[in-house]
């Protein structure tokens, strides 16, 4: 199976919602001001006059209604006709999803039933995403893999750095779907981006020999159900499908700190027994830069 094919089976176009974005920081600078104010409706991405009138915000000749968010750190989505409203949440049988609010302005993480899926505590989550996409040296021209799309930050910051092709995969619709809701996510729809939904453990093994330049795995916590992104076999087909002269950068965050070293242990040892030489951990990244040099 080729490439293109892959493509034609898996990929779905991300679609992104347009609107306006509240949070509880906005909101409270808004209905402190005693004039309108110079603020952002999409978390800091752009900017505009607001004012206040009637409990309801005036940008653009057009009305928002004025909504406070249930806790602080959530995230309230109005469409751009300022007509339907909703907090960025999803609940189902297996886990609760939220576009989680670091500050008043700056990229969103995404919260999986109360864990982040990026390093907030002294770096912002587009900052982190940086940083990973620098250690896997993207550069320009290259062709990407992006093994677990979450927001879309890794992808996006791949092409920013001149990336030709980002091929990013997520299994869960539920991560999609607050994506979709997420401005900083918009980079998505980029036509240098593919997003695919699937598992990546499994569409990982349909790509052709040296398909990638350059991987990037910034898979969820090693747990008992995302135990597939860090086995041998996943880690061969990784070495498999990257080019002689490539580079992978896996995120494992630093498990040692929570009395696990053996973990980042194991992991580098079956990076090696996969080929990949010399697997070295980056303190600042947070994960091992894998080589594929035969």
């Amino acid at each position: 199976m080729g490439l293109q094919d892959i493509l034609n089976r898996y990929e779905v176009q991300f679609k992104p919602r347009e609107g306006y974005w509240l949070t509880k920081w906005l909101v409270d600078e808004i209905t402190g001001s005693r004039s309108c104010i110079d603020a952002s409706l999409d978390l800091g991405i752009t900017w505009s006059k607001l004012c206040l009138a009637d409990n309801k915000i005036l940008v653009n000749d057009v009305q928002i209604p004025l909504l406070v968010p249930r806790e602080p750190d959530r995230i309230i989505y109005i469409n751009d006709q300022g007509m339907d409203a909703y907090e960025v949440v999803r609940r189902t049988d297996t886990g609760f999803y939220k576009l989680k609010a670091i500050k008043k302005y700056g990229a969103p993480t995404l919260e999986i039933n109360g864990i982040h899926m990026h390093r907030i505590v002294g770096v912002d989550p587009w900052t982190d995403s940086r940083i990973k996409v620098r250690a896997a040296r993207i550069k320009k021209g290259v062709k990407v893999l992006d093994t677990c799309m979450g927001l879309g930050y890794t992808a996006i910051h791949s092409v920013l750095r001149g990336a030709e092709l980002v091929v990013t995969i997520e299994k869960d619709e539920n991560v999609y779907w607050v994506a979709t809701h997420n401005p900083w996510s918009h980079g998505l729809s980029d036509a240098r981006v593919k997003t695919l939904l699937g598992d990546a453990s499994k569409i990982i093994g349909l790509f052709p020999d040296s398909s990638f330049d350059r991987i990037i795995h910034d898979p969820p916590r090693f747990t008992r159900r995302t135990g597939d992104l860090y086995s041998l076999e996943f880690y061969r087909e990784a070495y498999r499908v990257l080019r002689i002269g490539g580079i992978m950068f896996h995120y494992t965050g630093e498990p040692r700190r929570h009395g696990a070293p053996s973990i980042l242990k194991g992991i580098s040892e079956r990076l090696r027994k996969a080929g990949f030489y010399p697997v070295v951990y980056d303190r600042r990244a947070q994960g091992f830069v894998c080589h594929k040099r035969i």
